[in-house]
């Protein structure tokens, strides 16, 4: 779904969860955007909703379980984070305020495959096997794919 289907200008809601928290925002433009888009297409294999470097998946994947409509009509199948060979280290470690997640965490959590981007800027083996082996300690389930581009 780009930016010409969901406005940047739109209220977020918040949305209680069952145990009594308020955990997370849920765009109501996506809500919408996803019915729209059922009601629009005949048929089609899939859905890919890119979100920015800076986003947590949270609210996103939720959007699928919360809303009874969406829950119908679509199956979340996966989520898929790039990360950058160059500086996904850097950005793992990046020390935020009390109560800021570190998106980059997040995304290798929520994650349940990993493309590992721009492997020729590694500087060896060694350091590729390293950044590796940092994804799988967040997140041991997660498959992790090299590529290039």
């Amino acid at each position: 779904v780009d930016e010409k289907v969901i406005s940047e200008n739109v209220d977020e809601e918040i949305v209680e969860v069952m145990n009594g928290c308020i955990c997370c925002t849920v765009r109501g433009d996506l809500v919408e955007a996803l019915k729209k888009l059922y009601n629009r297409v005949e048929q089609f294999n899939g859905v890919i909703i890119e979100t920015t470097g800076l986003a947590d998946p949270a609210p996103v994947c939720q959007t699928f379980f919360i809303d009874e409509d969406i829950q119908e009509k679509y199956k979340l199948d996966s989520v898929i984070t790039v990360v950058d060979t160059k500086y996904i280290l850097e950005r793992l470690a990046e020390e935020k305020p009390e109560g800021v997640e570190n998106e980059s965490v997040e995304q290798v959590v929520f994650a349940d495959k990993i493309l590992l981007n721009k492997i020729d800027l590694a500087e060896n083996e060694d350091h590729l096997k390293k950044i590796e082996s940092k994804l799988k300690s967040l997140n041991p389930t997660a498959s992790i794919q090299r590529c290039k581009h």
